[in-house]
């Protein structure tokens, strides 16, 4: 993809062959080849090529942008690295809820985020230093008839004083892969830490040490649906607590801080087992869950919160406890092929267990389903065969 096929595929004969190849079975990419060269034969192989990508990307960018991803543009890695929509809008929702007008995004790749703010009525600007990510990211805006400006730009050099937050979400990439290093990132960690002494917004990995996050910033972990996808840091009068997790799901969006995690102890296994969501764990606010539910930790050390009520929480699975198994391999096989039990949904936490090989030594032939947890329960091993709820 470069800057030239961005503009071919807005184009009026672009726009037509982005059509005909989003209507192909892309699962066969040398028959929807030949199928798309028969059906335009004077288009060039490069536009052809252009054209099957971008249906292949729209396609994939589904889950994270739903039906947006019909007329949206993307790259293979703009679209690795995009925030999901459902993330993006939470974000700029906290925006407008601020107050803020405009935003500046310091490293918009193929607009995500700008999208997300466009749409929630902010005035946004982005800049990149890639020339192909700022043609993707303008042409989602137009596509999806949202104001916005967007130009190259080296992000570390952008003044952000005439807007009223600055985001920036540092690639955590280089030539050699993922990195977990901070100080590869780009713009930098000193840049984007810098930022956090004014109103503005950083989005990081999930997995950024809690020691990482400069005083008087709030560290937000966030997951989609069960899964965690980013710690974003705010910055100056953004910052309303320490740690929040927000979790988003069907019903909607819920948020703890440590303003509602009075502590929780060690208690007996009750009749009610609950799995915290990641976003809970990462942000060190298991026990909050366990008070919510009027419950405790089974172990110190492990995030599986217990209570003798029954709860449906929007920051966790829920389980009833219907019977403590044999922890042992060989009496754990004897106990569910007493019980019929054929498929098994194996979780654990705490345990050098691998569910999937284990699940194959089981060998398990019954008609039944169900659900084990492999833990410790008071520093000793554990299985509980569960039901959710």
């Amino acid at each position: 993809m470069d800057v030239a096929s961005v503009a071919w595929l807005q184009a009026p004969e672009g726009q037509s062959v982005l059509a005909r190849a989003s209507a192909l079975d892309l699962t066969d990419p040398l028959a929807a080849r030949a199928a798309l060269s028969r059906a335009v034969p004077d288009v060039p192989p490069e536009h052809l090529a252009a054209a099957l990508t971008q249906a292949s990307l729209r396609a994939a960018a589904v889950p994270k942008f739903g039906a947006l991803a019909a007329s949206m543009y993307f790259t293979p890695d703009g679209l690795e690295q995009a925030t999901r929509l459902a993330v993006a809008t939470h974000r700029a929702a906290r925006l407008v809820a601020f107050g803020a007008a405009t935003v500046v995004d310091l490293g918009c790749g193929i607009g995500g985020d700008l999208v997300a703010f466009a749409r929630a009525g902010l005035t946004a600007a982005g800049v990149d230093l890639d020339p192909v990510r700022v043609a993707v990211a303008s042409a989602n805006l137009e596509a999806l008839g949202l104001a916005g400006a967007v130009q190259v730009a080296d992000a570390a050099a952008v003044d952000t004083t005439p807007f009223d937050v600055a985001f920036v979400d540092p690639a955590r990439r280089t030539g050699r892969g993922r990195t977990f290093s901070p100080d590869a990132w780009a713009p930098s960690w000193a840049f984007a830490s810098s930022l956090l002494t004014r109103d503005a917004c950083v989005k990081t990995a999930p997995g950024i040490p809690h020691d990482l996050v400069p005083a008087g910033v709030e560290a937000e972990w966030v997951s989609d649906h069960g899964e965690v996808k980013e710690a974003a840091l705010w910055g100056g009068r953004l910052a309303t607590c320490a740690r929040r997790a927000t979790v988003i799901g069907d019903g909607g969006l819920a948020t703890l801080t440590e303003e509602d995690d009075p502590g929780a102890d060690v208690v007996p296994l009750g009749r009610y087992l609950y799995e915290p969501d990641g976003a809970v764990i990462r942000a060190g606010l298991v026990t909050a869950v366990a008070a919510g539910v009027g419950g405790g930790l089974l172990d110190p050390h492990i995030a599986y919160v217990t209570s003798d009520a029954a709860y449906r929480t929007p920051y966790g699975r829920s389980y009833e406890v219907l019977e403590t198994l044999p922890h042992r391999e060989k009496q754990l096989r004897a106990a569910l092929h007493e019980r019929g039990i054929g498929r098994l949904t194996i979780k654990k936490r705490g345990v050098d267990v691998v569910p999937d090989q284990l699940r194959k030594r089981l060998a398990l032939t019954g008609d039944a389903e169900a659900t084990i947890v492999l833990t410790r329960v008071g520093g000793h091993g554990t299985c509980l065969l569960v039901r959710p709820f």
